[in-house]
């Protein structure tokens, strides 16, 4: 990562929820958004996002506990406790009516917590969340995933950047040390989140107060054209925008036209509910 990329930004800790949670802020008297990332992220991995909303919008960058420079409790990494991280977050830094954003891992993080604070949010914007039906959250914990995490671990950086940009031809080389220096503070611990049974996130939805925007990529995303679909029938505040040449990974593979739909999102949060144009 350019250090002269965040060189204007702080890093803080706040106390919240019983733990510390590290997080990086772009600053300003700007409206809050509080960006949330998935599983073996940390706040960083939001850079190419929060640096092109930074001139209108004091973007908040936490670690989820277990992740980053964060606390890594004994226990607690379920989505009610990351939800509860979030909601202490908000309230200790007396943020005024933040939109809140998550992607995967942090987009389920930000429903719950959306469903819990109407009265304090504004808006919720979930980018692919983990929106998994119960024979696929048995089939995420039985899988070798969390092993493979470990076995990556015991690679230098060099090499884990090399696999990665093999991988993820699309994504850029700032993107790759991102995710490369978030997956090296990421614990074993964080795995527990992917333990079932995860809200139901049907009814979850269902309970939200506040406009949504489900961004999705266009390329095997979680949540399927057809189900984003089918949760904007059950709450007509979801908005669904389907975000060409990206997958699951929607902030790594696309963050430009990611930052454009949350522009148009935010921008458009007095008009009717709708479908919001691919970019």
């Amino acid at each position: 990562m350019s250090i002269e990329s965040i060189a204007s930004w702080t890093t803080a800790v706040c106390q919240a929820n019983g733990i510390d949670i590290h997080l990086l802020r772009t600053g300003g008297s700007k409206p809050p958004l509080v960006l949330l990332h998935g599983l073996t992220g940390n706040g960083a991995c939001w850079t190419p996002v929060a640096r092109a909303l930074e001139g209108d919008y004091d973007v908040l960058m936490p670690d989820a506990r277990g992740h980053g420079k964060s606390s890594t409790p004994l226990h607690g990494y379920r989505y009610d406790d990351h939800a509860r991280d979030v909601m202490g977050l908000i309230r200790s830094l007396g943020l005024a009516a933040p939109i809140v954003v998550g992607h995967s891992m942090g987009g389920m993080t930000a429903a719950v917590v959306a469903s819990q604070l109407a009265e304090v949010i504004r808006g919720v914007i979930l980018v692919d969340p983990t929106f998994l039906s119960p024979e696929r959250q048995r089939e995420v914990r039985d899988s070798d995933v969390a092993e493979q995490h470990r076995r990556l671990l015991s690679l230098d950086e060099g090499e884990l950047a090399a696999r990665l940009r093999a991988r993820y031809a699309r994504r850029s080389s700032e993107m790759v040390e991102l995710l490369v220096a978030a997956r090296a503070q990421t614990r074993m611990s964080a795995f527990d989140v992917l333990t079932p049974p995860n809200p139901e996130y049907r009814p979850l939805v269902g309970t939200i107060e506040v406009p949504i925007l489900l961004a999705i990529g266009d390329t095997g995303p979680v949540v399927s054209l057809e189900t984003a679909r089918e949760l904007q029938s059950l709450n007509p505040r979801v908005r669904v925008a389907e975000i060409p040449g990206a997958g699951h990974g929607v902030p790594f593979d696309q963050p430009e036209r990611l930052v454009a739909v949350v522009r148009s999102f935010i921008g458009s949060l007095a008009t009717p509910a709708g479908a919001l144009e691919p970019v």
